[in-house]
């Protein structure tokens, strides 16, 4: 892969990433159109390294918060009462599922999931999954009444995001609009649960960036990842700010119109449903 196609690749990472849209959807359906090769797996989840970056300085406030509460809670009894210490629980036990599932399913993951028919039919039904969380979500629940089983709950969510065109932020999002919480609350949260999974994932993936069967080498792939960090700066600023005050319903939208796109395309043969890795 050339550098042009890593820029390329590396914005639409940078775009999608914090969208309820899927990151590595569009990763496995674009470089369909323009006829190039399957990024992979390995490049996919390495590249998410940049934007999740960008959420770890974009909330470093609140990571420093919940991880020194949550270790001063190792030590001191009072600390427990505070906020942080269950907020940190929350993460690190929301993280198991897609940790665990991860590692159960990687051969999945690399291969079979990547098939446009899946990801084409996940785009449409969470897509209709987030229009029915928007619609009945009561959304009034701030993140601060976060219970351990709501934890577990977006946690198994997260987990779904295996399967590419479900969306991480996508389905942790609509569990926690049908738990009751604040679009902006359920957005942040989403955030803050996925940068263990996707750091670790990505840094679990770099092994296999200097050569093999699902990647591109080492210098595009840094390219891409400096790209996205750019990229998701800006996005997750700019949706914060839009959820405050507006609803999912242009991803719902979107998703269900570049699912169906995509099953067609496939169906009628204009572009194939394996993925073919350079």
């Amino acid at each position: 892969m050339d550098f042009f196609r890593a820029v390329v690749l590396g914005v639409l990472q940078g775009l999608t990433e914090f969208l309820p849209i899927s990151s590595s959807a569009h990763l496995a359906i674009f470089p369909k159109f323009f006829g190039w090769d399957d990024p992979g797996a390995a490049y996919t989840a390495v590249v998410q390294i940049g934007t999740e970056v960008a959420v770890v300085l974009y909330f470093w406030r609140d990571i420093w918060t919940i991880g020194s509460g949550w270790v001063r809670g190792l030590v001191s009894r009072p600390a427990r009462e505070a906020p942080e210490w269950m907020m940190g629980w929350f993460v690190i036990i929301g993280s198991f599922p897609i940790v665990l599932l991860g590692l159960a399913l990687q051969d999945l993951i690399d291969r079979e999931f990547r098939n446009l028919w899946i990801i084409g039919t996940t785009l449409v039904v969470l897509g209709v999954v987030l229009g029915i969380a928007e619609r009945v979500g009561r959304k009034s629940s701030p993140i601060e009444s976060m219970t351990m089983r709501h934890a577990v709950l977006l946690g198994l969510a997260q987990a779904g995001a295996l399967v590419p065109g479900v969306s991480r932020s996508g389905a942790t999002i609509s569990m926690g609009l049908f738990l009751g919480y604040e679009r902006a609350a359920a957005t942040r949260y989403a955030f803050l649960l996925a940068i263990p999974a996707v750091l670790g994932a990505g840094i679990y993936k770099l092994k296999d960036i200097p050569g093999g069967e699902n990647a591109y080498g080492a210098g595009p792939t840094i390219v891409g990842t400096i790209v996205s960090f750019v990229v998701g700066i800006a996005v997750i600023h700019w949706l914060l700010k839009f959820v405050s005050t507006r609803s999912y319903a242009p991803f719902v939208v979107y998703r269900v119109a570049l699912g169906t796109l995509v099953l067609f395309l496939v169906g009628f043969g204009v572009i194939s449903a394996t993925t073919t890795v350079g």
